[in-house]
């Protein structure tokens, strides 16, 4: 790994990473007064446009002096030059030291597999290989039908022993509301033989 990274231009990244951080958010000119224009960039084109004269109190506009070192253009975070890569035979026009694979976004979860194989014999530095392991882990942990179907037979479900529910209190609550109106109707039916 060592070996690799001497050979980067580490000094322009970090002059580049450096003029990166002095660079100010270029806004569109009166983005911040009109809701209806946008705050990404046009050039201003107005003879008497302050900001295209570059008057005190106006943001600045872009410019070459806010570019990094030449050297550092285009080169990925990681000091690799980036090359697309859309089967598994342009692997082998990579340069390991210099250059980094990036999978097309078209490739299916198959190929990929096999660029990333191919990648890993001869030690190339594939970019966005993490979307890749994600989806090998998805196929992995899924069963297949056949797994699931012999899953089904083998576990059966265990019966429970038949527990006696309380039925009993139902029913004695039944009965204790029933004795209530009994009683009611008896006593009615007493007042009234005694009103007679």
């Amino acid at each position: 790994m060592s070996e690799k990274r001497e050979s980067f231009p580490r000094r322009a990244l970090q002059l580049r990473k450096r003029a990166k951080n002095k660079k100010p958010e270029f806004l569109r000119s009166e983005s911040w007064r009109y809701s209806k224009l946008s705050e990404s960039w046009r050039r201003p084109r107005g003879l008497d446009h302050k900001m295209r004269r570059k008057i005190k109190g106006w943001p600045p506009m872009v410019s070459t002096g806010y570019k990094g070192p030449k050297i550092a253009r285009g080169l990925h975070p990681s000091g690799y030059w980036e090359v697309l890569i859309h089967n598994v035979q342009e692997i082998s026009e990579v340069d390991s030291k210099t250059q980094a694979a990036r999978i097309a976004h078209t490739v299916g979860k198959k190929k990929r597999a096999e660029i990333i194989a191919e990648a890993r014999k001869k030690k190339v530095v594939v970019l966005n290989a993490k979307e890749v392991k994600e989806a090998t882990e998805e196929t992995e942990e899924k069963p297949t039908e056949g797994q699931k179907l012999k899953e089904k037979k083998v576990e059966k479900p265990k019966r429970k022993p038949a527990v006696e529910k309380k039925p009993a209190k139902k029913q004695e609550s039944a009965k204790a509301k029933e004795e209530p109106k009994a009683k009611r109707k008896s006593a009615k039916a007493e007042k009234g033989v005694e009103k007679q």
